[in-house]
């Protein structure tokens, strides 16, 4: 830096006639701050040739360099301090990114969750959404109080639409806006949950067509249709009340997305593999079932929804002749 300055301040040195504007009473703002040198310096033209007799116009010459360098050197400090701070900022919101998704790889979603917890005023949408699905994991966990899972699910609604209001084009944001409002639901009761039924399986939708990649978000409206397929009939005479045409769907096409969801990435959720061994017992295929139920039993539990997924598993294995 040092180098690039005095190159740049060598500019300020002509060898031959050089026109310089100077005034003794020049304001300073640099950084914004008075009292500092700055770019700006009105007054009166001075002309300097390169003969040594004029005294005068050598010192006013002189003075007039010293303010001009200053001025220049206070400007480029400004700059610098800026664009250092821009850059400092942005290494630390990914260096936070980087530390949650370590964390939630390694199932460790206490510590995720007290992390994202001191930046919950960022207005970073993938901040925000990791900071919706920490509150919303912490929400799940069985030593979670009722009253504390209520406000869990409420925060993680809060941080998820502010995700979503950030960057509407990230695929997460939606992902996690539909399960916070699907969560939501819950507590605002069943004609609300229903209700935002069409809107929770177009955010999934949304998920997708912006990271056809993501297999969860295929997953996630794989559960939508298998939901809807097995909704029992009070709930169909209040979606009939809510909507002129009722959503409605098929075990065939939950299938169809849950297996979608293993081909885009296979063995990747514990419950995909439970969701497709339940969807074929549903379809009448205990073979198929059986094969997809005993790989859910016997998947590693790396957190506490894994080993709910076994158990369950276990359970239906037997209704289809599995001792194992």
């Amino acid at each position: 830096m040092a180098m690039a300055l005095a190159l740049r301040l060598r500019r300020l040195l002509p060898y031959r006639r050089t026109r310089l504007r100077v005034s003794a009473g020049a304001e300073a703002t640099g950084c914004g701050q008075r009292g500092r040198p700055s770019l700006w310096l009105g007054g009166s033209e001075v002309f300097l040739s390169a003969f040594p007799g004029i005294l005068g116009n050598a010192v006013v010459f002189k003075r007039g360099l010293m303010i001009s360098a200053l001025s220049y050197l206070g400007f480029e400090t400004c700059q610098l301090i800026f664009q250092s701070a821009v850059v400092h900022a942005e290494v630390n919101v990914q260096e936070i990114l980087e530390q949650a998704d370590y964390l939630y790889g390694s199932g460790e979603i206490e510590k995720l969750y007290h992390l994202l917890t001191q930046y919950k005023q960022s207005e970073d949408a993938e901040l925000l959404w990791r900071l919706a699905r920490a509150s919303r994991d912490i929400s799940q966990l069985s030593t979670t109080s009722a009253e504390d899972k209520k406000r869990l699910v409420y925060e993680a609604f809060a941080y998820a639409k502010r995700a979503l209001e950030k960057n509407e084009s990230s695929f997460a944001a939606h992902k996690w806006y539909a399960i916070c409002i699907s969560d939501v639901g819950d507590y605002e009761g069943i004609k609300v949950k229903i209700g935002n039924a069409v809107l929770i399986k177009e955010h999934f939708e949304k998920a997708v067509e912006l990271n056809p990649k993501d297999a969860t978000s295929i997953h996630l409206i794989g559960v939508w249709c298998y939901s809807f397929a097995e909704l029992p009939w009070y709930q169909r005479n209040i979606a009939k009340v809510l909507f002129a045409t009722p959503p409605t769907s098929t075990y065939e096409e939950a299938l169809k997305y849950f297996q979608m969801a293993e081909q885009v990435h296979p063995n990747f959720y514990s419950k995909n593999l439970l969701y497709l061994g339940k969807t074929y017992l549903k379809l009448k295929n205990k073979k198929l079932a059986a094969f997809w139920l005993l790989k859910a039993k016997d998947y590693p539990a790396h957190t506490e929804e894994d080993k709910q997924v076994q158990k369950e598993a276990a359970q239906l294995l037997k209704t289809v002749g599995d001792k194992d």
